[in-house]
């Protein structure tokens, strides 16, 4: 598939150069000056460990040593996820965790793009082949005290680049739920069971779908697992779940 052609115009020039007068080219590892947007110094470029194959399969755990085509990991086998794969395009550490860091907390929406391009080379075939982008949702509350949802602006920019449906209120949050930093496994699971549902009458963009799932970290995956088992409940044929980065310490 040929990812659809973003024109740039003349605004699409003028925001960017009122975006570099807000925020100076600099790398967004360790803030150096750089010649432009969207890069990294010598320094903090070999720090950012990209995710590649040989992998879990399922998981998108990599793997030390290749062990063949379709090789599955044994997490993924005694515990089977409620989605079909995830994939993510880092590992959650260094430069990749700041760049999380910046835009989930301190409102850099301008580095969403650069960090969507990463994820859609994670996400290659399943992205090339799937029927829609859907974003984890925030609760409306938090939506309000955060003023965007993080997981909305990289899904719309990968909808963009894979020129697939952008679908940011299909899937809604109906639970207040408590942050999931400093939770145990067994916690974050109770925290988003019953967390999510399907938007009155969005039924038709769901039933028989290949659905990408997108959120800003995978941890536990108890977020992105309840919010599949939704999907997956309102007739999803298959869900993939495609996140910037990956919270583990490195390959298996």
């Amino acid at each position: 598939m040929v990812p659809r052609q973003i024109v740039v115009t003349p605004l699409h020039r003028l925001l960017r150069y009122v975006s570099d007068v807000i925020y100076p080219p600099a790398c967004a590892g360790c803030g150096r000056a750089t010649g432009g947007a969207g890069a990294f110094c010598v320094q903090c470029w070999p720090e950012i460990k990209f995710i590649e194959r040989p992998y879990c399969e399922v998981l998108g755990i990599p793997f030390v040593y290749d062990h063949g085509e379709g090789m599955v990991s044994a997490e993924a086998i005694s515990n089977p996820p409620s989605f079909d794969r995830l994939r993510s395009a880092t590992i959650y550490d260094g430069p990749a965790r700041k760049l999380v860091h910046q835009l989930k907390y301190q409102d850099r929406t301008d580095l969403a793009g650069l960090m969507a391009l990463w994820m859609a080379r994670a996400g290659g075939e399943a992205l090339a082949q799937c029927d829609c982008i859907i974003p984890v949702p925030l609760h409306r509350w938090r939506f309000f005290s955060r003023r965007f949802n993080q997981s909305a602006e990289l899904a719309r920019h990968l909808a963009a680049i894979a020129g697939k449906p952008f679908l940011p209120a299909t899937l809604i949050r109906v639970k207040s739920t408590s942050r999931q930093v400093g939770l145990s496994a067994v916690a974050r699971k109770k925290n988003v069971q019953g967390a999510f549902a399907l938007s009155p009458g969005q039924e038709a963009e769901i039933f028989g779908k290949r659905v990408v799932l997108v959120d800003d970290v995978y941890t536990t995956g108890a977020t992105v697992s309840a919010a599949a088992k939704r999907l997956k409940k309102s007739g999803a044929a298959q869900v993939t779940v495609l996140t910037f980065a990956m919270a583990i310490s490195g390959p298996i």
